[in-house]
């Protein structure tokens, strides 16, 4: 299969690139301008992938705060990058598969369970969020796949590990989320590409948890030496640009299909541990 992972320098395109790359595929990773439609289509057109894996987007650095300063290049790229990849590849009748974002919701549903992929983005408070919102919107008259992931985590450090993330600062939050464990999206993600699926699917794990619970895991798994100070979302907001989505994604559309994530809180333990190793 070859497969065109646009952002395939970025963090979830650099682990899909290196799962397909170690099933064997060939993997098209050129970084070119998804906001130049031209160069696009052209681009696709040479390459004739069989799968497009769109992961390229403008998140913030070091957060999304960036992107309060940044509204132009953001949208450029989350809106009108992701519409040039999805008209280049419906007129070559190609496959496209979309990272998209939960964080276009706040709380935990019209049912209490958690956001199903049917129901209206209702959080605006920040201009990434909003950019997902509108890009998710527009990608579905395509009908591309699309994967909602919720604060990723994993089982080594990085930049966008919210493990990382979190240590960096002396307080945190504590709020109720859905998260997506790395190690469990990229195979998951794999299996819905395999059978060709469409359509939006929330793609965290099971349950939910906040980041006490992990972060004093972490101190009981990782550095004992560690403390942390929570603070509330009210406290939060006073310090930050924009406002943050906090929310549960209902997972039962992709349970249903026999696609599990596993659950949150009993996954940690296991990612912690590796966490450990890794950081060594």
């Amino acid at each position: 299969m070859k497969i065109y992972i646009f952002g395939a320098n970025g963090y979830f395109g650099s682990h899909f690139t290196e799962y397909y790359q170690a099933q064997g595929d060939t993997v098209f990773t050129d970084r070119i301008d998804v906001t130049d439609s031209a160069v696009v289509i052209s681009t696709l057109k040479n390459a004739q992938p069989d799968v497009v894996i769109n992961c390229a987007g403008k998140t913030g650095f070091p957060n999304v705060d960036w992107c309060e300063s940044n509204k132009t290049e953001t949208a450029q790229v989350n809106i009108f990058g992701a519409l040039n990849i999805a008209r280049a590849c419906e007129s070559l009748g190609i496959y496209m598969v979309h990272i998209g974002s939960g964080c276009i919701y706040a709380g935990n549903g019209r049912s209490g369970n958690g956001f199903t992929e049917k129901e209206p983005a209702n959080f605006f408070g920040s201009f990434y969020s909003q950019t997902k919102a509108v890009s998710e919107q527009m990608l579905s008259e395509f009908n591309p796949l699309q994967l909602r992931v919720r604060i990723p985590i994993e089982g080594k450090p990085g930049t966008k590990n919210v493990i990382d993330k979190l240590l960096k600062y002396e307080r945190v939050v504590s709020i109720e989320n859905s998260f997506t464990i790395v190690e469990d999206f990229i195979p998951a993600s794999a299996e819905l590409i395999k059978r060709r699926e469409r359509g939006i699917f929330n793609m965290t794990n099971q349950g939910a948890m906040d980041h006490k619970f992990l972060m004093e895991l972490y101190r009981e798994i990782v550095d004992p030496s560690r403390s942390f100070d929570y603070m509330t979302e009210s406290e939060m907001n006073a310090i930050t640009k924009a406002p943050r989505s906090n929310c549960t994604l209902d997972v039962s559309k992709r349970e249903g299909l026999g696609i599990c994530m596993p659950e949150l809180k009993e996954r940690m333990t296991e990612i912690l541990r590796a966490y450990r190793l890794n950081k060594k």
